[in-house]
């Protein structure tokens, strides 16, 4: 008499538990690394902290959710400007100001959202990308906070920052270290939170929700999916971590302007190219995707508006002959996966090399 064979549902990988432990390690170095690294060091992890936070949430947006937004910029500003509204016109402590700027980008995120998502496809980039203009030109009417030519952070009001005379004592810094090194730690507990967040949500039935309405939203809608629902979320919670991570920038940088907290280039356009080049749709390319940037700034910055030539030939190049992006590309060559997020139907009893595998989700991104 034959008997049904039982099966699991699994999304691990033998790479991913090595990844899983060498993250670990990696954060703990992370954390320590203000005791023997100096301020050039911490500036430029800060920088690619921040921008890999900004590239996997629009990561989120896009390769997962298809709602492919070019007004991110938008929540970058209006977080920033929120935390020095705060700090400048209500005396709050600039640390509680950071999440008091994601507040207010999540508030602006309802109309946007009203608004843009009765639009579709192209229409919908440029519907975001409207927004944050105008808000841009509402922003440069701000008189209290340096209308057009914009303000600056008080030297007390930094000083002041929660943290900052702890790690001054501890460490016997002078105030001004004691700020990156309390902007690093926060830049890196951002992007922890949202690189982790990101991932657990996509190991859930409802990250295989959002990559089902992305793929095909009537079918995702005839199987019970409330697509509505679950675009809303993802929206509004990709400008709560854009806004905080704007108010974080300028913390750091202490000066803002509406030009540069609602620059296109800036804030979005470089966070695109982070995500196409490293590969859409999936967490591993952004991380690839923000060292390439950083890399080809760090070389080639001086060159003027040939190095932005460059990094759009660069990135027409990749579209061109690897639309999955670089880690697409090492991942179809080697089958490697950090962050697994496919389903495998795998049949109990048997080892990984004997089982029997099917797709049961999707990767998602483009080209997948």
């Amino acid at each position: 008499m034959a008997t049904s064979a039982s099966y699991i549902v699994q999304t691990r990988t033998r790479a991913s538990l090595t990844a899983g432990a060498l993250a670990v390690v990696l954060l703990v170095v992370a954390v320590l690394l203000p005791l023997f690294a100096g301020r050039g060091l911490l500036q430029d992890l800060f920088y690619i902290f921040t921008m890999l936070t900004l590239a996997q949430i629009w990561n989120l947006l896009a390769g997962y959710g298809g709602l492919v937004s070019v007004g991110q910029q938008a929540f970058v500003g209006i977080g920033a400007y929120t935390l020095f509204a705060t700090a400048i016109l209500s005396g709050v402590n600039l640390l509680p100001a950071i999440l008091f700027g994601g507040v207010a980008a999540l508030l602006l995120a309802v109309p946007t959202a009203f608004f843009a998502f009765r639009l579709q496809g192209a229409y919908f980039a440029i519907g975001t990308w409207v927004v944050a203009e105008v808000t841009r030109l509402l922003v440069t009417q701000w008189k209290a906070l340096g209308g057009g030519t914009g303000t600056s952070l008080p030297r007390e009001a930094r000083g002041a920052t929660w943290g900052v005379a702890w790690i001054e004592r501890t460490f016997n810094m002078r105030s001004s270290a004691a700020q990156d090194v309390l902007a690093y730690w926060l830049a890196l507990l951002l992007v922890t939170v949202t690189v982790g967040g990101i991932y657990l949500l996509l190991r859930s039935k409802q990250g295989l929700a959002l990559a089902a309405v992305r793929d095909n939203i009537t079918a995702a809608r005839s199987v019970g999916v409330d697509a509505r629902r679950i675009k809303w979320f993802v929206f509004l919670a990709a400008a709560f971590g854009t806004g905080v991570c704007g108010a974080l920038i300028y913390l750091q940088t202490a000066r803002i302007s509406p030009d540069a907290a609602f620059s296109v280039t800036d804030w979005t356009a470089y966070v695109i190219f982070i995500v196409v080049i490293g590969g859409i749709g999936t967490i591993e390319g952004p991380i690839l995707g923000v060292l390439v940037l950083f890399g080809l700034q760090s070389l080639l910055s001086d060159y003027g508006t040939w190095y932005l030539l460059l990094l759009g030939v660069i990135a027409i190049a990749v579209m061109l002959f690897s639309p999955s992006g670089l880690w697409g590309l090492i991942a179809d060559r080697t089958g490697l996966q950090l962050f697994p997020t496919r389903r495998r139907l795998m049949e109990s009893g048997l080892s990984s090399a004997e089982a029997r595998a099917m797709s049961v989700g999707s990767r998602g991104g483009a080209g997948s």
